[in-house]
């Protein structure tokens, strides 16, 4: 049962996460000026903001549940404090991704089930 969340909540975050990519790359002609921005903001920030705000929520959720590493404290502190959303995406490549694929500290062994504590 605990994996199948957590399966779930990895599809959602990368069918947000290409959502909110289209809808940053629909932004950027109007940070740089070449479009209208009424329509473009828009629809960019209808398509960005659901996938930013999950990718800080399963963050939290990560964390607090399935971080496997030596840093828990500051990880904990940065996820937190931080309102920039950079040390999320840091936490997503170092973390998340590989807990969704199984690999490095997140890989299946013999002796722990995904989902499991190491």
């Amino acid at each position: 049962m605990h994996s199948l969340v957590w399966q779930s909540r990895f599809k959602w975050l990368a069918r947000l996460g290409v959502t909110a990519l289209i809808g940053f790359v629909i932004l950027i002609p109007v940070f740089l000026g070449w479009a209208s921005p009424h329509v473009f903001i828009a629809l960019g920030v209808l398509l960005f903001v659901p996938g930013a705000i999950y990718l800080v929520v399963v963050t939290i959720w990560h964390w607090k549940e399935r971080y496997r590493g030596k840093h828990s404290d500051l990880w904990g502190g940065l996820i937190l404090l931080e309102t920039t959303g950079w040390f999320k995406i840091v936490y997503l490549f170092r973390h998340i991704i590989p807990d969704a694929r199984h690999t490095g500290r997140y890989a299946v062994s013999e002796e722990t089930e995904p989902g499991q504590i190491k």
